[in-house]
């Protein structure tokens, strides 16, 4: 078993060289073309209301107090006379279809921005708020704090639309320049027993995960930072589910590193394909000094990746945007389904809801239509944004499938339906197989794989202008 491991961290290492190798270009950078916008806002529910992350007691009811406050931020950009489009990072677990379509629809509406020109990525801070109502029947949560948390949801999205539209209003000519760095605390948490049978949840170092840490610097004119986008793969859970505080988690505390490096930047936070990775050490009775000190680790490599040798990121900018259509397990008979009911929670969670359906004579769904991103940065710099719980192997995946003198692959972007699992997890099991999570039901196909990198190679052959 250890031996296909450690195939496929070559693979990733070789990959990852490649990165690092092109992340340099000495070349003289040419008169900027960006246009950038920058606008932030702190998201703190000024009410306790219940977190999102943890389905246990100790979260059934609103958070106990305050470890840091949550922020949004908005990057607006364009190159030249091209049309704007707009990132949006918050400190948030996740946001469910019906949630990402009412939010984009306030967001257009404030803006007159089009579906295509906005991507959303959320940290997945298990310290967060809950938001809408998708999850709120898998929880015991009484009518006044429902309430509660449809009141917060509502100023939620008219702040995420204002910080869209003055970012949009705070256009400057800017320079753009990318590098790599890389942290140690991000672990595969898929165990497996030495027959390779899947064991649970455990840190894994011998197991890939993605350590590196893409960092987009946006500077002014005259060459000082206006802003840092800087992203991590892994779980925001260093806080483990006994505590009932709101926090960023590592997240936020790697903001406040670079602000203190920095003062007066901006600085945006990206969620990468960490759906199978945590930070190690997490869950701990000093969990608190832990979420510090992995943010220490973040925070200070982003640091060290701005002061260094940066690659001049040119346009223009293209942005490409699809739903697509990927496959769902076809349904197994009752019985198989009776069985898997009774089994582990990433298998009854699915089985419980068929049944149920099947009682109601309902159509089971053989796909999810599920949104993708592209961003292309001249020939510089590609940035792929995949919905869902992304598992670390699409970042070597997506760098085999197409041709990116530079990349950065980003989960949990759009909207999070659940696990999004590569073939090799879906044979595997586990966790990562859980599939859909909340109004809609199934597993994902070991096909889906396929199809979201087809999907991938088409948004960056056929990018739109």
């Amino acid at each position: 078993m250890m031996k296909g491991w450690n195939l496929g961290k070559a693979v990733w290492f070789a990959a990852a060289f490649s990165f690092f190798v092109g992340s340099v270009d000495t070349a003289p950078s040419a008169e900027p073309i960006w246009q950038v916008g920058l606008a932030s806002v702190c998201i703190t529910p000024e009410e306790p209301v219940w977190l999102y992350g943890y389905a246990g007691k100790d979260r059934f009811k609103p958070f106990d107090g305050i470890l840091d406050d949550i922020f949004a931020a908005a990057m607006a950009i364009r190159s030249g006379d091209g049309e704007p489009a707009v990132l949006i990072t918050a400190d948030l677990c996740v946001l469910r279809e019906p949630e990402e379509t009412a939010l984009c629809k306030v967001i257009m509406a404030k803006t007159g921005l089009e579906r295509r020109q906005i991507l959303l990525n959320w940290s997945h801070t298990h310290s967060g708020p809950m938001i809408g109502t998708s999850d709120t029947n898998r929880y015991p949560i009484s009518p006044d704090d429902l309430k509660k948390t449809e009141t917060y949801t509502a100023v939620l999205w008219n702040k995420l639309a204002e910080v869209a539209a003055t970012a949009l209003a705070d256009m400057k000519p800017a320079r753009l320049s990318y590098g790599v760095g890389q942290v140690g605390f991000v672990k595969s948490r898929r165990a497996f027993h030495e027959d390779g049978r899947y064991r649970g949840m455990a840190a894994n170092p011998d197991r890939y995960a993605d350590q590196t840490v893409p960092v987009l610097r946006i500077d002014d004119l005259e060459g000082r930072p206006r802003a840092i986008v800087f992203g991590c793969a892994c779980h925001a859970v260093t806080l483990g589910g006994n505590s009932n505080v709101l926090s960023g988690d590592y997240p936020s505390y790697a903001r406040k590193v670079i602000q203190q490096q920095f003062p007066g930047i901006q600085t945006l936070f990206v969620q990468g394909c960490g759906a199978d990775a945590n930070p190690d050490p997490r869950a701990t009775s000093d969990q608190v000094e832990w979420v510090k000190r992995h943010g220490q680790e973040l925070g200070t490599e982003v640091c060290r990746v701005v002061k260094g040798e940066l690659a001049p990121i040119h346009g223009p900018l293209r942005i490409a945007f699809d739903w697509i259509d990927l496959p769902m397990q076809p349904a197994p008979p009752r019985e198989e389904l009776e069985k898997l009911a009774k089994g582990s929670f990433w298998q009854s969670h699915n089985a419980k809801r068929i049944l149920e359906a099947m009682d109601k004579g309902e159509t089971i769904p053989t796909h999810y239509r599920a949104p993708l991103a592209l961003w292309q940065f001249g020939d510089d710099l590609t940035l792929v944004a995949i919905s869902g719980e992304v598992v670390s192997d699409y970042v070597p995946l997506v760098a085999k499938a197409i041709d990116a003198k530079r990349l950065w692959v980003a989960g949990y972007s759009n909207q999070v339906f659940g696990y999004f699992p590569s073939a090799k997890v879906v044979e595997e099991g586990g966790y990562e197989t859980l599939g859909l999570v909340s109004a809609h039901i199934g597993w994902f196909s070991a096909d889906a794989e396929g199809v979201l990198l087809d999907a991938v190679r088409r948004l960056k052959d056929k990018r739109q202008p």
